[in-house]
């Protein structure tokens, strides 16, 4: 099998903000070229895929800047550094939802954008909700919205669901509806 690695030769760090930082890393590529990549570092974030007594699941509704419109995401959040990733998940799901859980189950890890970033995404699911306090950040504007799976599947075809880690939770429902 042929050897795919890239060694980092030199990496500088261009853009340090609140969520991402930037780097720009020179690599020796396979066949001991160099090149340069344009890495994003990520704290890495959490979803959970909630499930009412009623069978439906919660979502929220939020503007997306780099997308400029509003898209229907699953609750989501991102890690702080150190943070275990269920800590998050609970606090997130309260924060965006008023929904509090007495139990996760954790579903699936992935990279959300492997090509140029490192954030690595833990989705957990949870059907024992109790009623909790939303707690929004100052700059979080969300609207919770309850629906139920035939539901959620139109509204990823009107493209109102527009993200990997709802579509994932999305079929995640029906691939456990189909086995029941």
């Amino acid at each position: 099998m042929k050897k795919l690695e890239e060694k980092t030769i030199d990496s500088e760090v261009i853009y340090s903000g609140k969520i991402i930082d930037l780097h720009l890393e020179q690599v020796e590529l396979p066949n001991g070229k160099t090149s340069q990549r344009e890495v994003v570092k990520h704290p890495g974030a959490v979803a959970v895929l909630a499930v009412t007594p009623e069978n439906k699941i919660v979502l929220v509704r939020q503007y997306r800047k780099p997308l400029n419109r509003e898209i229907i995401e699953i609750p989501a959040g991102k890690l702080e550094k150190g943070e275990d990733p269920e800590v998050c998940a609970l606090r997130e799901l309260e924060e965006e939802t008023g929904y509090r859980s007495t139990k996760l189950t954790y579903l699936q890890s992935f990279y959300t954008s492997p090509g140029f970033a490192d954030e690595l995404i833990h989705i957990y699911y949870t059907d024992q909700l109790e009623q909790g306090k939303v707690q929004l950040d100052q700059d979080e504007f969300v609207e919770r919205m309850e629906v139920t799976l035939e539901e959620a599947i139109e509204l990823v075809k009107s493209q109102d669901i527009f993200d990997a880690k709802t579509a994932f939770a999305i079929q995640y429902l029906q691939l456990k509806e189909d086995r029941s």
